[in-house]
């Protein structure tokens, strides 16, 4: 059979005319821009889509609230796509939906941020400034980052309930904050204690863990810490020497930190050290202190670091303040919490603990106790905030008792009662809460909650005891119920709350807890998600467990979704040293290396970066960014976030895959276009498509509606289980693959007879309409544009086209396609070259089938002639200019219809390549089917799919040595 194309070439001018002429009017009068333009698509309002609500199926969640520190980072732009797209899923399943958006007072960060540009402003330092100055300053502050965190999270076309809106400070939540102390205080929950703890001395204040950054040291280094003139060195290992009492031996100590021995109280080595084992119960001379400190034996020291001896400072190190305490050994503060060496410690008093460390260093010289140093590696623990080399001191301090609250954390997973997701998380969880130390709760700022504890003390006796209460009358009465001080004095804390204890409660107190009467109370808590970094697991989620199961005796939320850290493309976590950094605003708008270099300047300007760190970050820039950043649009931006598998430990996020995202968007705006012009050629009204005549349709209408149906069926199972990178994945490849690259090309066949192609005008607009409503929790910008011009309220049951035999056809179909196309590839063949195409098809039911569909075929593979035979010997006597299989269902020849250059490649090359190929893969597959046990672990369906594609390549691989005999 052989098949030529109908039109006549006028008549094919002709249509194509008419076609070109709708398109003009209607690119006019509906679409109005020629292509995608995210600039301009990003200004189109978001409308809160909730369609069919039902009040019974309610869903809440909270926003994890930026910190009013500065601009929105991708980090928020992630977190705050995927809740969206939550949210917008649940609505479309009928949900009526409470998710609430709220900032951090973030009481560290943002007073060391508001300092730096004050000190560049002023030039000096909130002291000088004077409190209430300085509060003042930080509310001006908020204001303006408040504003500028809500105008980032609107344009990226997040849907929160903004009435709802909530700040860490205001009042009701401060109020429920104080409640909550108060709560946990009267149930000896929260008690005063002095203990070691993470201590800033450029913030003056207690810092936590998750706030602390460890830098991995690689010997003698010079680094910059604040208050400093010039650099301090770190990496050295020193030695120097305890005299023994009653003896003229030594012991040597090897230590990183000089300056601290001046409050050493034991020298500590390892019980089975044979080096030290005679000098049990010996006494050492200490050179500054006229006292005597013992020698201890501990199996937690490391026979192998230095001279397996280590100096014990309880007052500032953790390994020896708890050694200090197995060994009753007193505690001797050294550093002041300015970073000063204490009083009584003769001619080093006064002095900054790091110039101490040289002065110290010289007098052990002189007193010839040192013995040396030498370069070592270390982790220096650093302090996040202020970059400043974090101290261990022993303080007066504010604790939360974990033991009881952790465990009852942990049950809550280990019961079900809480899903963690991904499930591997779920091993951090019980490492972290498994014995989980005390939590310190206070710290010494003037931003924050102020802790609602008051101390009375007794005149006469100095005896104290601590009030917890809203306000000092309340302690009074409290106060005076159980103690009988006749002269006494009431002092507030001055400290303030650490903002992991407010933000701890946000899950209920966002619903005004403690009255859990109210309807938000009543209808939203628990909240149905938590989603957030899994870097915070720990810090604020467990937190938020602990304290939800003894406030409320209910968990907080029933799933936890943790998404992975932001990465660059080269997988670096992103900083701004490296210059790596990318804003959304940056990735939405553009930005060229100029406008990048500038953005960095004015926070050098406002004090946030150092010149130092202006310069690192202008050179990562300049090696990320050689072009700058390409305008991609919100769409683009939310669908590439999107497009990553979140549930990893780190995402890489390249800036390039938002370019392809942009186009893979202008390729759907163009479709849209096409179908709608298609439509009006057809004389059909896009808005009155309601449905399909199902008489009239071509195989190739029912691939397409299958596969919409089973991109579908992908598409809810993924959203479903929040793997949107597999929805995001299915949604490309329908429309790209298969909509655009396949479907749309089949439809224009000679444009079509204007009495033929009803059926594929509707099947073109109706896939756009039903596809762009999945595709929207993704891009709702896109889509709220398209949707202006396509069939509205389509239902689509995607059971009911879903035709998985008929697709696997189809595939036959396209690969055979494919194969055409490379081969005219080889022999250089274009659209305007002439050729004839003879198709041996093995069997006459292939051979119906490629008949039934060749018109597809003609066009899919750019070719003018196309004949299909089932007589092999008729094949084999043409005179081809390359022969070569399709797959297991036919072979195919070419034969040039005119006179040209061929390519050098030959079909006897191509074939033996494909049956090298051919025959490895189905020796993989044998292998499989031949394995021990293989009947017996693979069930009847796997076996038969596996005995087909074993059954399809021996095909192949007669018909590819057919080919090569002849």
């Amino acid at each position: 059979m052989i098949l030529r194309r109908k039109f006549s070439l006028i008549k094919l001018k002709q249509t194509i005319r008419l076609c070109s002429q709708k398109s003009n009017q209607l690119l006019n009068d509906q679409l109005r821009i020629s292509a995608y333009q995210p600039s301009r698509i990003e200004d189109v309002e978001i409308s809160q889509v909730s369609s069919n609500v039902n009040e019974n199926k309610r869903y809440s969640m909270i926003f994890p609230p930026p910190n009013i520190t500065g601009n929105l980072h991708l980090g928020h732009a992630l977190t705050a796509t995927i809740q969206d797209v939550i949210v917008r899923w649940k609505r479309k399943q009928g949900s009526e939906i409470q998710w609430i958006f709220g900032t951090d007072h973030a009481g560290i960060a943002t007073q060391v941020v508001v300092e730096k540009i004050l000190h560049k402003k002023y030039g000096k330092t909130r002291h000088e400034i004077g409190r209430e100055e300085f509060l003042r300053e930080i509310w001006n502050w908020k204001l303006e980052k408040d504003c500028s965190i809500k105008d980032d999270l609107k344009k990226l076309g997040t849907t929160f309930n903004w009435d709802k809106e909530y700040f860490t400070l205001d009042p009701n939540l401060s109020k429920a904050v104080n409640e909550a102390f108060i709560r946990l205080f009267e149930r000896n929950l929260i008690y005063r204690d002095n203990s070691l703890i993470n201590w800033s001395c450029a913030l003056e204040s207690a810092i936590s863990d998750i706030e602390v950054e460890n830098l991995d040291i690689t010997g003698t280094t010079q680094i910059v810490v604040p208050n400093y003139d010039k650099n301090v060195t770190v990496g050295v290992l020193t030695d120097f020497a305890y005299k023994i009492v009653d003896s003229d031996d030594e012991i040597v100590v090897s230590t990183t930190r000089p300056e601290t021995m001046l409050g050493d109280t034991a020298v500590a080595v390892h019980p089975n050290d044979s080096r030290y084992s005679h000098l049990t119960n010996k006494k050492l001379y200490h050179p500054y202190r006229n006292d005597l400190i013992p020698l201890i034996f501990d199996e937690s020291v490391d026979p192998n670091f230095g001279t397996g001896a280590v100096k014990v400072t309880p007052s500032h190190d953790k390994n020896d303040f708890e050694m200090g305490k197995r060994h009753k050994l007193p505690n001797i503060n050294v550093i002041n919490e300015n970073g000063s060496i204490a009083d009584n410690f003769l001619h080093f008093s006064g002095l900054p603990r790091f110039e101490a460390r040289e002065v110290i260093l010289n007098d052990l010289a002189n007193l010839q106790l040192l013995r040396g140093s030498k370069s070592h590696n270390m982790v220096l623990p650093i302090c996040s905030r202020s970059k400043d080399i974090v101290e261990f001191l022993i303080k007066p301090q504010w604790y939360v008792k974990c033991k009881e609250l952790s465990s009852k954390a942990v049950n809550a997973v280990e019961t079900g009662d809480i899903k963690i997701i991904p499930n591997i998380f779920e091993k951090e969880w019980y490492k972290w809460l498994t014995n989980c130390r005390d939590w310190c709760i206070s710290r010494q700022l003037w931003w924050g909650h102020q802790i609602p504890a008051y101390k009375f003390t007794n005149i006469e006796n100095d005896r104290e005891i601590w009030i917890a209460a809203h306000s000092q009358d309340e302690a009074e009465i409290k106060f005076k119920q159980n103690n009988n001080f006749i002269d006494y004095k009431v002092t507030r804390d001055q400290d303030v709350l650490d903002t992991w204890f407010s933000s701890g409660l946000l899950s209920f107190t966002v619903f005004d807890w403690p009255n859990s009467n109210n309807d938000g109370f009543k209808n939203y808590f628990p909240l149905n998600l938590m989603e957030t970094g899994h870097d915070i697991l720990f810090f604020w989620v467990a937190r938020m467990v602990m304290l939800s199961i003894e406030l409320t005796g209910q968990v907080p939320f029933k799933e936890i979704l943790l998404h992975g850290i932001m990465c660059d493309s080269f997988g670096r976590k992103m900083s701004k040293s490296l210059g790596n950094v990318i804003l959304p605003e940056q990735v939405i708008k553009g930005a060229s290396l100029d406008d990048l270099r500038k953005e960095t300047e004015k926070s050098v300007e406002k004090g946030i970066l150092s010149k130092t760190e202006l310069e690192k970050t202008i050179q990562g820039q300049k090696k990320m960014f050689v072009n700058g950043i390409q305008e991609c649009g919100v769409d683009a931006l939310r669908f590439t976030l999107c497009s990553q598998n979140t549930k990893q430990h780190f995402i890489n996020f390249d800036v390039n895959e938002c370019v392809t995202n942009k186009l893979f968007f202008n390729k759907i705006w163009q479709a849209t276009k096409y179908a709608i012009n298609y439509a009006e050629v057809k004389n059909i009204k896009v808005k009155e498509i309601k449905d399909i005549d199902h008489g009239k349709l071509s195989t190739i209408d029912l691939w397409i509606l299958s596969r919409l149906g089973n991109t579908i069926k992908t598409v809810r199972h993924a959203n479903d289980d929040y793997n949107f990178h597999l929805s995001t994945s299915a949604l490309k490849n329908f429309f790209y693959n298969n909509f655009c690259d396949i479907y749309l090309e089949t439809t224009k066949n000679d444009l079509k007879e204007l009495d033929f192609g009803i059926a594929s005008a509707k099947i073109l607009n109706l896939c756009l309409s039903v596809g762009l409503d999945y595709l929207e929790i993704f891009t709702p910008y896109l889509v709220k544009e398209l949707r202006n011009y396509l069939p509205e309220n389509v239902q689509f049951d995607a059971e009911k086209y879903v035709n998985n035999e008929l697709e696997n056809q189809v595939k036959e179909l396209l690969d055979i396609c494919a194969s055409i196309r490379e081969a005219k590839s080889h022999l250089k063949l274009t659209k305007k070259h002439k050729c004839l195409i003879i198709i041996h098809a093995e069997n006459p039911e292939n051979s119906k089938f490629l008949n039934d569909n060749l018109i597809h075929m003609l066009h899919l593979t750019f070719s003018d002639n196309m004949e299909i035979i089932t007589d092999r010997s008729i094949f084999d006597s043409r005179k081809l200019d390359m022969t070569l299989t399709a797959n297991h269902m036919c072979s195919f020849g070419i034969k040039i219809m005119e006179p040209r250059d061929k390519s050098s490649l030959s079909d006897e090359a191509i074939n033996t390549k494909k049956l090298k190929k051919l025959e490895d893969e189905l020796l993989n597959m044998l292998n499989v089917v031949s394995k021990d046990g293989y009947k017996e672990k693979a069930n009847e369906k796997v076996q038969e799919k596996h005995n087909n594609k074993i059954e399809k390549l021996k095909l192949e691989i007669d018909n590819i040595k057919q080919i090569s005999r002849k």
